[in-house]
């Protein structure tokens, strides 16, 4: 065999080879970048909905006091309970992940806090109340059903498993809380609600 051939051949292979291997560093150099992003994401969405819901514990106690339907009374009452559960799932998660439980202030949790507090300011006691409560807290899990199935997905991606199950297990919570409230709003408050406004507007008319 030709030597000149065989050396050439050689170095061909050579810088191949080393071509891939530093292909495969920069591959890897690259996932490892993408990991630490999403692990930071992952934090701040945590940070952020570990306020939401100890914000919610004050807010939730309000929504009941003003309530007026035993069913929604109960539907909320169970949810606080819930959601006491679920700031300790959330203070879990970050305990898995190796840090500090730390709240940071959620603008739109704040939001639809705001919103619920306005509504029971300004609607009378009654049905009407209750339907409003229902639609702010509706909203809330709205809220955090987002963002919990987007916390479990980064849990899954970043193979936190403990962590993705604890979240799964608020998502589905957060989804029941929804569901009964649907299910009183229709059952009885929106009904009742209908009627209370067709009785205000009939005095109105009547005056």
């Amino acid at each position: 065999m030709d030597k000149s051939k065989s050396n050439g051949s050689n170095h061909a292979s050579t810088a191949i080879g080393g071509s891939s291997k530093r292909a495969q560093t920069k591959g890897a150099h690259k996932g490892e970048m993408q990991s630490s992003q999403l692990m930071k994401l992952f934090e701040e969405e945590l940070k952020d909905i570990y306020w939401a819901e100890k914000a919610l514990t004050k807010a939730i106690p309000k929504m009941i006091k003003n309530a007026t339907s035993g069913d929604l009374v109960e539907a909320l009452e169970n949810h606080l309970g819930e959601t006491e559960e679920q700031v300790k799932r959330v203070e879990q998660v970050f305990e898995l992940t190796g840090k500090k439980a730390v709240a940071k202030k959620c603008e739109a949790m704040e939001g639809l806090i705001k919103e619920a507090e306005e509504i029971m300011e300004e609607c009378e006691e009654g049905a009407m109340c209750d339907a409003g409560i229902i639609s702010a807290g509706q909203k809330v899990e709205h809220y955090e059903i987002a963002s919990y199935g987007t916390l479990r997905q980064f849990a899954e991606t970043l193979g936190l498993t403990e962590a993705a199950a604890l979240l799964e297990e608020t998502l589905n919570e957060e989804k029941g809380a929804d569901e009964k409230l649907t299910e009183v709003a229709l059952s009885a408050v929106n009904v009742q609600a209908s009627e209370e406004e067709e009785e205000t507007k009939t005095k109105r008319s009547s005056k």
